[in-house]
């Protein structure tokens, strides 16, 4: 079931990179976070201000995984960092495994979640960004489950 969405205003790119970071500082073993949007929309900007929130090292420069699929990167927790624009569905998911990383003890961030399917796990969270102009997003937030209900309290009270 889903919570009530936390709309965030991201008027710059500063804002944004803060947001993830928190996501990052927020994230516990085994959550979950789908990103979408549109092409631009700064999802793999996000993942990067998420791996800083999850200490990444810096020699760990996060990257777009649209041609490799996955990239793996160390940190507090490790990072999941999918993308799945050019899968057709979930049978090349199955294929590659993807549910040992879903059920792993890292954070799984998730590029084009709805290729997942009914492997759409369902405690996450949802993180749906909108392009508003050149620098200017609004992600909305959404709950899935109880895991991240309460740290969308804390960064509604960071971000209203």
């Amino acid at each position: 079931m889903a919570g009530l969405p936390l709309h965030v205003a991201l008027p710059d790119l500063a804002t944004t990179c803060k947001l993830g970071q928190r996501l990052g500082e927020l994230a516990a073993p085994g959550d979950i976070i789908t990103l979408s949007g549109d092409l631009g929309a700064g999802k793999t900007t996000l993942t990067q201000a998420i791996g800083k929130g999850l200490a990444v090292p810096a020699d760990h420069y996060i990257t777009s995984p649209t041609f490799g699929l996955l990239h793996e990167y160390p940190g507090r927790l490790p990072l999941y960092h999918m993308d799945f624009y050019r899968l057709g569905g979930e049978e090349e998911l199955l294929e590659l495994g993807v549910e040992e990383y879903l059920e792993g003890e890292g954070l799984c961030v998730i590029e084009w979640p709805d290729r997942l399917g009914s492997l759409m796990p369902t405690e996450r969270l949802q993180l749906e960004l909108t392009v508003n102009g050149p620098t200017s997003r609004e992600a909305t937030l959404t709950a899935f489950g109880d895991r991240w209900r309460g740290r969308l309290t804390i960064l509604a009270g960071e971000f209203s």
